[in-house]
């Protein structure tokens, strides 16, 4: 018999603690057998410590090898110094994304997002037929987003120091900001390194390989980024040698996300840099229902975290009973359950996610078009909890 797991629960902030205990109602639900530890990340941790990511949840996770993540706030540079507990503020702190920090720590590379039309949800992407009838295409594709490098790597500089500015000034296209007062100037390096495309573009052709899916589309902008996307183009096409039964398809980022919004079922398998994949998955969300649906897979050679694609919208957490969608966080439940080799049970909580917006008895105000506050109850909205007991009611019977 196989160990129990413990899986790492970061609640973190603002919804966050309110959607992932509804995922592990689910979990218990489908029978998932695991312990869980709670470990702290992300804003209240920066106030109170001066660090967001504490470092007993970094020793959890290397323990543990897997979590559940909820959504973390970030703030900008004077907005993070200004919240700063007394005695902190003034002492050079600089807030960084837990989440990014965690990423990098484990080399989760891979970050994994699907993103499938439901059957039955009204946010579905529809577009208008020849005939004047209304199509409503199925869409069902994931995006591959590298997810350590790229502009997210965090090599930037306001004001940038000498060494920096005179070795910038070693390229001829540089030549336009020599001159340029340094508080004006602020840098990011994008950063792409051949082993982290081979490693995103593998698990994308084999994620394609193994449903079936005739292609993947590598979406960047070689015709401008010469150097860094061509490095992708170039590892993409020696990747896609060794996978001869699935196509490789380049398109420019912008083209692609003309064609998205078009015909957003011709796409299936999508792979790009950190801050293009950002922005696709967001589209594809988009175009899917929303973020409040959206699930995402962080994953690394040895540590692997589960979290919805949402933030952590503080706005939104005040309101007594809550009433945000948990659906986003429980399908991120389900890629946990996939990531453990149960893919029965995750199959299981998926059948059930479809069978409730099938049916269209229960939906959250984002699921009924209504604009998020506490009135939506009355307009016919369920609370968060109510959404997670009807999955947990359609959840079939094993």
């Amino acid at each position: 018999m196989s160990a129990r797991r413990t899986i790492v629960v970061m609640p973190g902030d603002g919804i966050g603690r309110i959607v992932i205990p509804e995922t592990l109602r689910v979990l218990e639900a489908v029978g998932f057998a695991a312990d869980t530890v709670e470990a702290e990340i992300g804003w209240s941790c920066w106030v109170r410590d001066g660090d967001p990511l504490p470092s007993r949840t970094i020793d959890l996770l290397a323990r543990h090898r897997i979590g559940l993540l909820g959504a973390i706030t970030s703030k900008s540079a004077p907005e993070a110094e200004a919240e700063l507990a007394d005695g902190l503020r003034g002492c050079g702190l600089r807030y960084r994304s837990p989440l990014l920090m965690l990423r990098q720590r484990f080399d989760l590379s891979v970050c994994v997002r699907p993103c499938r039309s439901w059957p039955g949800n009204p946010m579905n992407f529809v577009r208008r037929a020849e005939d004047g009838s209304v199509e409503e295409p199925p869409i069902d594709l994931t995006v591959f987003r590298q997810n350590t490098e790229g502009l997210y790597a965090g090599v930037e500089w306001s004001d940038p120091p000498r060494p920096v500015r005179d070795a910038l000034a070693a390229h001829p296209r540089y030549a336009p900001f020599r001159e340029v007062a340094g508080s004006d100037l602020a840098i990011a390096v994008r950063i792409v390194t051949r082993a982290a495309c081979w490693r995103i573009l593998e698990a994308a052709f084999r994620h394609a390989g193994a449903r079936g899916h005739p292609a993947v589309t590598l979406a960047e902008k070689p015709n401008v980024l010469r150097d860094t996307s061509g490095l992708w183009r170039e590892v993409a096409r020696e990747v896609a040698r060794e996978h001869p039964g699935v196509a490789l398809d380049e398109t420019a980022i912008d083209a692609l996300l003309l064609d998205l919004v078009r015909r957003p079922e011709r796409f299936h398998v999508i792979v790009t840099s950190n801050l293009l994949g950002d922005i696709v998955s967001d589209a594809a969300a988009g175009l899917t229902g929303g973020i409040g649906l959206a699930p995402s897979a962080n994953l690394g050679t040895e540590v692997a975290i589960f979290e919805p694609v949402h933030g952590s919208a503080p706005g939104h957490a005040g309101i007594d009973p809550p009433v945000v969608n948990p659906i986003a966080a429980i399908l991120a439940g389900a890629l946990l359950l996939d990531h453990a080799g149960d893919a029965g049970r995750a199959a299981r909580v998926r059948a059930a996610v479809a069978a409730v917006i099938a049916e269209g008895r229960v939906r959250t105000y984002d699921m009924l078009r209504l604009p998020h506050g506490p009135d939506v109850l009355a307009h016919g909205a369920a609370t968060t909890a109510a959404m997670t007991d009807a999955v947990i009611a359609h959840l079939p019977r094993s």
